[in-house]
């Protein structure tokens, strides 16, 4: 199991939290000193503070690998190339409800852009993974002809977004074994905590073939809240789904986690509030 921490992406969307420049290095610095596989670090695109500090955690030269978040368009993988980063990933539209009434485009157009988009960052070297944005409402089917599409363009990365938090474990077990029953590159979760299984989803997607799990520091995300990483560290090794790797990055995170969650200082982390709905 692999952790991509995205608290300094998702984790910074809860209501109220802004980091600065200096926030965002020294979280970047833990995270590294915790052994997270991979740091979310940013979304390029939005310019200013948050493309400064991508760019500052990239000088850092980590452990960690850095991948920045991308819309699926050109513009936006320029930004993240400009920055750095180790690795593009570019969020792809899934269910009908977002192609249809959020971008109001076909599936064809998804397809089609989808491809574009990861040609255009391979083509300048650069490692693609691909999001399947509101997976958890998506026709199986239709995942299926984006990931085998996006693996043969050269993405080498799917990952499976329950973006509107709506799933149970036994959903996403089913959804991610037929994944990996039909394609080669690794996968990977992101849960969100609405109904505040966003650790018992992730688990069950390990069971199910998964191998990078998404978390933040103390659950902190959009809404409710994302994958607890020290919640996550602790199921995996109590259920044997974890390591000595993932026993020591638990200790580690153990010692600095107070360190980080000061910096978000007095924002609640409770599954139900009154943003959980925004």
């Amino acid at each position: 199991m692999n952790i991509v921490d995205t608290t300094l992406r998702d984790g910074e969307q809860k209501a109220g939290v802004a980091f600065n420049v200096c926030d965002k290095v020294k979280i970047a610095k833990l995270l590294d000193y915790i052994g997270v596989a991979q740091i979310e670090a940013g979304t390029p695109s939005m310019g200013g503070v948050e493309r400064k500090s991508i760019e500052k955690i990239v000088e850092l030269h980590l452990q960690a690998r850095i991948s920045a978040w991308n819309r699926m368009n050109h513009l936006d993988i320029q930004a993240s190339i400009e920055c750095g980063v180790d690795i593009i990933h570019i969020s792809i539209p899934a269910s009908d409800l977002h192609i249809y009434y959020k971008f109001n485009q076909t599936r064809q157009w998804v397809m089609e852009q989808m491809e574009s988009c990861i040609d255009y960052a391979r083509e300048r070297n650069l490692e693609v993974h691909i999001g399947l944005e509101d997976a958890s409402r998506a026709d199986i089917d239709f995942i299926l002809e984006i990931c085998r599409k996006a693996q043969k363009a050269g993405a080498s990365r799917i990952r499976y977004a329950d973006t509107v938090g709506i799933l149970t474990p036994s959903k996403v077990y089913q959804d991610i074994q037929t994944i990996c029953e039909h394609i080669e590159v690794p996968v990977g979760i992101h849960a969100h905590n609405d109904f505040g299984m966003a650790v018992a989803n992730s688990l069950a997607s390990v069971r199910a073939g998964v191998t990078f799990v998404d978390t933040t520091i103390g659950g902190f995300g959009e809404r409710s809240g994302n994958c607890n990483l020290l919640h996550m560290l602790k199921a995996a090794i109590v259920q044997g789904q974890g390591t000595k790797k993932e026993e020591a990055s638990l200790q580690k995170l153990l010692k600095v986690q107070d360190e980080i969650l000061r910096i978000f200082h007095n924002h609640s982390s409770n599954s139900f509030n009154t943003v959980a709905f925004a």
